[in-house]
């Protein structure tokens, strides 16, 4: 589990966001009790024992930030609020200088409008917030078997667009700076 959040990492940080927050519903589901996560879904990974003793080791950290940061019941760890918070600044930049970035944001956002309008009242975040929601909505759909429908499936494909571009942008200004 963390080989693959640390490739998705890597290689993609808006799946890497999405796989996180599974991640913290897979805790949130046991409430943070290590001890049944271990049980019931760590002992049944199809990998050597001394790999599930790193997987338990790294979900027990995550446990704990949950914890620490008060995000058991709700919401997000902080480094995730703030890649999320770093891909909205980058939106922002691409916004002014990227013309098909403008295009492909452009095709999301009646879909983001309309998420703002069923939510009415509802604090569900920017537009990047939203994206990754959306995205995470539909992969939790078809984990349930629920029926998705067809706006739902455009919205997702509009949303994953956006989150393309900007992981693809992100990595690509990241590995500059580490150059």
């Amino acid at each position: 589990m963390q080989a693959i959040a640390e490739r998705k990492k890597s290689q993609n940080i808006g799946e890497y966001l999405v796989y996180m927050y599974q991640m913290e519903d897979l805790i949130r589901s046991y409430q943070g009790n290590m001890e049944e996560i271990g049980k019931y879904v760590v002992a049944h990974y199809p990998v050597s024992q001394e790999e599930k003793d790193s997987i338990k080791t790294w979900l027990a950290g995550l446990a704990a930030s949950m914890k620490q940061q008060n995000r058991i019941q709700k919401g997000h760890l902080q480094e995730l609020q703030e890649l999320v918070q770093q891909l909205l600044e980058l939106h922002y930049q691409l916004l002014k200088i990227d013309a098909n970035y403008v295009a492909t944001f452009h095709s999301a956002k009646p879909h983001l409008l309309e998420a703002v309008e069923v939510a009415q009242t509802e604090e569900i975040g920017n537009e990047i917030q939203i994206c990754l929601n959306g995205v995470y909505g539909l992969l939790l759909c078809r984990l349930l078997g629920k029926k998705v429908t067809d706006r739902q499936l455009e919205a997702a494909d509009a949303f994953g667009a956006v989150l393309s571009y900007l992981s693809f942008t992100y990595l690509n200004e990241t590995s500059e700076n580490l150059l």
